[in-house]
């Protein structure tokens, strides 16, 4: 697979498309049992503005900058709204306090913010050593990213996610739909469909779960962002994994040479920072929604993005080879897990514990 970095933070529409035609979904289904405990945290839709007095014209310029709720009206800066062609700074201050009045700006107790972490679900990677060694999963509300060089499962891995991010809670699943941004042109429908069957999914279905698109450069990459997160606006509840494979390949052709650097470095911050916010307003954090981001890179010593990536990842996961066909992943950083190693294999049916 590709030698570089998967941002793994949800129709052919504005380069956005399903991988399957069919629209059924029977198998796996999201379980309205499961999303009862959603509903108690409240994702408010940009359009209530409106019955605050703010115009219908003044929401479609603020989705057009990619802001579809109340939440994320509160993530953005002041700033950055008054950079939104036809919105004054009295607009944008009236915006913000109707938008604080809504959410609330204010401190909460440390109670009421496990009783939010309490919502956050881990998605099996289809290894039980590798599940171990994350706690359970890959986690929503959070960015994950997998480092290493080629052959060491990175895209594999995100394949496999976005198999098991449908299976049941139950199973260690998201109970949910994927989204797939591809930067290398690496997505393999026909691995989906290997993966599908291990666990005794249709794998039609599966596929049909999964919206995808292909990013060629990093300003469509960006663009592709605006556009995933009106699916996940349009869907709440529906979407719980979001993958980018790579996060950075797009931006290190467009910006070459020192002289570029910086502004790389900076676009890729904007990105990283969206990707971040999105994660916790889908539940991403505030429903059990498509939080787990994964983002994958190069150097197996030393992950490439410098500190911009290393301070917008929650999660890092350093991947290398081991005897054989087993590969070894270790927690090169993170907020709740020791340091540690596990050994896990790729088969035909994905990431796998190792059959020795």
């Amino acid at each position: 697979m590709a030698d570089q970095s998967v941002l793994v933070e949800t129709v052919v529409n504005n380069g956005i498309c399903s991988i399957n035609e069919s629209r059924s979904i029977n198998q796996p289904t999201v379980n309205q049992e499961d999303m009862a405990d959603c509903e108690e945290i409240d994702i408010i839709c940009i359009e209530e503005l409106t019955k605050e007095g703010i115009n219908v014209s003044d929401i479609q310029k603020l989705k057009s900058a990619g802001i579809y709720t109340v939440r994320a009206v509160q993530m953005t800066t002041r700033r950055n709204m008054c950079k939104i062609k036809g919105l004054s700074e009295a607009k944008v201050e009236k915006i913000k306090e109707i938008a604080n009045s809504l959410m609330g700006d204010g401190f909460i107790t440390a109670s009421d913010y496990a009783d939010m972490r309490a919502l956050v679900i881990r998605i099996t990677t289809g290894s039980k050593e590798f599940d171990k060694l994350l706690g359970g999963g890959i986690q929503s509300m959070s960015i994950t990213e997998a480092f290493g060089e080629f052959r060491t499962g990175k895209t594999q891995l995100a394949h496999t996610l976005c198999v098991t991010s449908q299976l049941p809670i139950e199973m260690g699943g998201g109970n949910g739909k994927a989204a797939y941004i591809d930067t290398e042109g690496t997505f393999r429908p026909d691995r989906i469909q290997a993966i599908a069957e291990r666990f005794n999914l249709d794998s039609n279905v599966v596929l049909d779960n999964i919206i995808y698109a292909r990013a060629h450069n990093s300003e469509q990459q960006m663009d592709l962002l605006i556009q995933v997160v009106s699916k996940f606006a349009e869907e709440p509840g529906t979407y719980k994994l979001l993958v980018i494979d790579s996060i950075i390949a797009q931006f290190r052709t467009d910006y070459s040479g020192r002289g570029e650097l910086s502004e790389r470095q900076q676009k890729l911050n904007i990105m990283l920072a969206r990707l971040s916010r999105m994660s916790e307003e889908f539940n991403i954090a505030i429903q059990s929604d498509p939080g787990a981001g994964l983002t994958f890179v190069p150097d197996p010593k030393k992950p490439v993005g410098g500190n911009v990536i290393a301070h917008a990842s929650t999660t890092r996961l350093s991947l290398r080879k081991g005897r054989g066909g087993q590969r070894i992943v270790k927690i090169y950083d993170s907020p709740d897990m020791p340091e540690s190693e596990a050994v896990y294999e790729i088969s035909v049916g994905g990431v796998t514990d190792c059959s020795e």
